[in-house]
């Protein structure tokens, strides 16, 4: 990747300029709930600084650390494994439905928990996903504006360049999110204008196309994915039903819809493992019928990826189909991040469990039953895995005719 012209310092700003003008677009008067880890603090200074100069009425950072994480698993009682913090979820549902915007800031060591007993991260995902539904459901249907953003750290950096020395590492790290947030150019916002227009277009003519499904072929995948009725595709800045336009993802590289939960046929084989809450998945290979996983392997970590599939009914469907060139900026850079934020902008995915009903028209007043017939998955995760690569073909299929959308991982 190019050499900067700024400084350390000067990119930092950038990016908390850009998660709160770009990512949030902040509004007078509205508050700012942030979740990070502890060393983001320098990150969380700024961002605080943007958002009260944007008029942010009140910033609220809820720090998490991963030693005190891993206290629990490995110093925790048995029976308090199936405890969340549900006081804690239900504030942060009523400060969304008062109008909060939502910020996260991902950054921490991806196999934290790789030593530890599967069946207590299990019950604690469980657990968390069953509190923070109520807070998630705001997200995930968009009633606000939000906006995840990433800041390297020691740990995380010596999981993706673990040849570097520790100092090396960390500048590696942070140089890579920075170019991939777009924050390392002359203009980030009007770069980022730009970058959002080009998905936009991509998203309104998958719209235009109103294709019933994808059909994705490559080694060891065979795979019809089925659009949910009255699908909507999406990308880059959208504007959710407050009325605010933000970028949920810096960085973003793809666009989306919401599949037919039940119209999913064939096999799949990821193309980039996949790293969730401290395990490593690779070498996932699935086959599905009527919409639903009927067969899973993986290479590693396939008693972890059986754990998430018997999550709840809907954790065996999917809820997400996106589609990112093989040419996209993060792809290029070689680097595995071992982060789904950025690894999902380097490869075409798919995304076990919930749906998001945003991509869909007319969602409002519909029960979860009228959205779940429609094709919308619901399921208390959603965790995204590739699936594209420079090997993978994609057609969209209309009336039962194939018409080319990407050959080779590249558009058409």
């Amino acid at each position: 990747m190019p050499t900067s012209p700024f400084t350390h310092e000067q990119l930092l700003d950038r990016l908390a300029e850009v998660s709160v003008r770009t990512g949030l677009n902040i509004t007078p008067g509205q508050q700012l709930i942030i979740t990070a880890g502890l060393e983001a603090v320098p990150l969380i200074r700024r961002i605080t600084a943007h958002a009260y100069k944007a008029g942010a009425s009140l910033v609220t950072t809820l720090y998490q650390d991963d030693e005190t994480t891993l206290a629990r698993f490995i110093h925790g009682h048995e029976d308090g494994f199936d405890t969340a913090a549900g006081w804690l979820a239900n504030g942060m549902a009523e400060a969304f439905g008062n109008g909060a915007a939502r910020m996260a800031i991902t950054g921490g060591n991806p196999t934290l928990l790789k030593d530890q007993n599967p069946d207590h991260i299990s019950r604690v995902s469980r657990a968390n996903s069953a509190a923070y539904r109520p807070a998630m459901e705001r997200i995930t249907n968009f009633d606000i504006n939000w906006n995840i953003i990433a800041c390297a750290t020691p740990a995380w950096a010596q999981q993706v360049f673990p040849d570097l020395p520790e100092d090396e590492a960390l500048k590696a790290l942070w140089n890579g999110i920075f170019h991939a947030s777009r924050v390392d150019v002359a203009d980030p916002v009007s770069a980022w204008a730009e970058h959002n227009k080009t998905l936009h277009a991509r998203a309104a003519m998958l719209n235009d196309r109103r294709f019933d499904a994808l059909h994705f072929t490559g080694p060891g995948t065979d795979l019809t994915v089925g659009l949910a009725d009255g699908h909507l595709w999406a990308g880059g800045s959208e504007e959710a039903r407050n009325g605010v336009v933000c970028n949920p993802n810096i960085p973003t590289e793809e666009v989306f819809t919401t599949p037919h939960c039940a119209r999913v046929e064939g096999t799949v084989s990821s193309t980039k493992p996949l790293f969730h809450q401290g395990s490593l998945i690779d070498g996932i290979q699935v086959r599905f019928e009527k919409g639903r996983i009927v067969e899973a392997h993986a290479s590693k970590g396939e008693d972890v990826l059986n754990r998430i599939l018997e999550s709840d009914a809907g954790a065996r469907r999917i809820g997400e189909v996106a589609l990112v060139p093989h040419s996209s900026p993060i792809s290029q850079s070689g680097i595995l991040y071992q982060n789904t934020l950025f690894d999902e902008n380097a490869a075409c995915h798919i995304a076990l469990g919930q749906a998001y009903t945003k991509c869909m028209t007319d969602p409002d007043g519909l029960s979860e039953d009228e959205l779940i017939a429609r094709g919308a998955n619901h399921s208390i995760i959603h965790i995204d895995w590739m699936i594209g690569s420079d090997r993978i073909d994609i057609d969209g299929v209309k009336d039962g005719q194939k018409v080319p959308l990407m050959r080779s991982g590249e558009w058409v």
